[in-house]
């Protein structure tokens, strides 16, 4: 039994339209609304945190109704069409509001704007959770760790094209004296890109044919549902292996607390402090994404070698001192250096060495029936702190400055370091796959 490698890379362009736009919104969207519309940091935090609150609800509503579907099209492939249809539509009304603001300073375009975005936030909501949920239909359950690696690749590829394009769009040259920039032609290219990404998608991925097919596989290779259905999965978890839980749910919270404020308000601190241009921002960015791609291996094979736990210590341990190495540079000088790019490659193997081992180690302590759960789990904690990161970090830039930002990354990372060291479970060492691809999976 072999994965189909075409087809998974194929299903792997819904993933990568969702995160080349995400990359956008997260990018753009803080610097409109503190450059354009003039809001504070910390009501602007308030906006940025919507998406998390929205995702809570609608990702569980929208997965839900997309299992219960049966459409001629499948059961995700609706979703998927009008949830990007709507989306790629509403993002490009977002600039137009924008630079109209600029010119005629309207309030009720302000208004318009933040209607646009929760009506953009609802699109986003409607396929997400469908179109992650495409690659387990469509792949045999023993080869879904190979899949998730590519589909995560092919997530990791559309946010470098982003940034890439940024770097080059909105270099210092080109932006440099400008007293408003127009970002019209940027959410024009991501919103090609989705279009793209998705028509590929549905001319070359028949769902309803491949739903036949899985079902034909599954009843002929029972042998292959690795799901124990045994008395003891009604059993509650052991006190120690709650405990440990517990911590972990705790540690993810507190490192996306940390790393989530950095990403969320970089572009805004670099172009506010150090005077750096869009795409000069993004190039750090770049870097360190390019950074975690590069680690993903290495990191695979260090956690067959030293465990799960080792190695997310380890990511956190590297990801505080960088965050505070990056403030240390502030006291000394004020503007960027080069050498900060070599810090935001370490940035990318921190946030490597603990993503790729999280949620194997919170799925481990579940039996195999509750892995559904138990990733649920995962998300919810995470979910949950990148809601209250922007808010409780905008209101720190605002109140006290934005020399904050690297402070409050480094501190909160820290912290999660010394709830790591009560997790006791969730660690065991398997033996090096075969397939390297297998190591890289990962979930953002």
């Amino acid at each position: 039994m072999k994965l189909n490698y075409k087809r998974t890379f194929l299903v792997g362009f819904a993933f990568l339209s969702i995160c080349a736009f995400w990359q956008l919104y997260d990018n753009i969207i803080p610097l409109i609304l503190l450059n354009t519309f003039g809001l504070t940091s910390d009501i602007s935090g308030y906006i940025m945190a919507a998406d998390n609150v929205l995702a809570m609800f609608l990702l569980p509503i929208f997965g839900s109704l997309s299992d219960k579907c049966t459409s001629k099209l499948g059961k995700r492939t609706p979703f998927i069409l009008t949830g990007t249809a709507l989306a790629v539509t509403l993002m490009n009304i977002l600039p137009l509001l924008d630079n109209a603001y600029f010119t005629s300073n309207e309030k009720g375009l302000l208004i318009g704007f933040i209607i646009v975005l929760g009506m953009l936030l609802l699109s986003m909501g409607l396929y997400r959770s469908p179109a992650v949920a495409l690659m387990p239909d469509v792949t045999p359950k023993p080869l879904r760790s190979k899949a998730n690696a590519i589909i995560n690749l092919m997530g990791a590829v559309g946010g470098i094209i982003y940034l890439i394009i940024t770097t080059f769009m909105y270099s210092s040259a080109k932006t440099e004296g400008l007293s408003h920039i127009d970002y019209r032609p940027l959410f024009i290219i991501v919103s090609v890109i989705m279009a793209v990404s998705v028509i590929l998608l549905m001319l070359t991925v028949k769902e309803k044919k491949i739903e036949r097919q899985m079902e034909e596989y599954e009843k002929a290779h029972p042998e292959d549902d690795l799901t124990e259905q045994t008395e003891s999965d009604t059993a509650a978890l052991p006190a120690a292996v709650k405990k440990s839980l517990i911590f972990l749910l705790f540690s993810i919270a507190l490192w996306f607390i940390g790393y989530n404020a950095v990403t969320t308000w970089f572009s805004t601190y670099a172009t506010t402090v150090w005077n750096m241009s869009l795409g000069s921002a993004n190039l750090c960015m770049t870097i360190a994404t390019a950074g975690a791609i590069i680690s993903y291996i290495p990191v695979g094979i260090i956690s067959s070698k030293i465990g799960r736990r080792r190695t997310i210590l380890f990511g956190v341990v590297l990801l505080a001192a960088c965050f505070a190495t990056a403030f240390v540079f502030t006291l000394i000088s004020e503007s960027f250096s080069f050498v900060l790019y070599i810090l935001f490659a370490f940035v990318g193997l921190a946030w490597a060495a603990i993503n790729v081992n999280s949620l194997p180690m919170v799925v481990e302590m579940c039996k195999g029936s509750d892995i559904g759960k138990f990733t649920g789990y995962y998300y919810t904690f995470s979910m949950a702190a990148q809601i209250l990161t922007p808010i409780l970090s905008g209101q720190l830039l605002k109140k006290v400055g934005f020399w904050t930002l690297f402070p409050y990354g480094a501190i909160f990372v820290a912290a999660a370091f010394f709830t790591m060291l009560s997790v006791r479970h969730g660690d065991n060492k398997p033996a090096l796959p075969e397939d390297k691809l297998e190591m890289l999976n990962m979930e953002d």
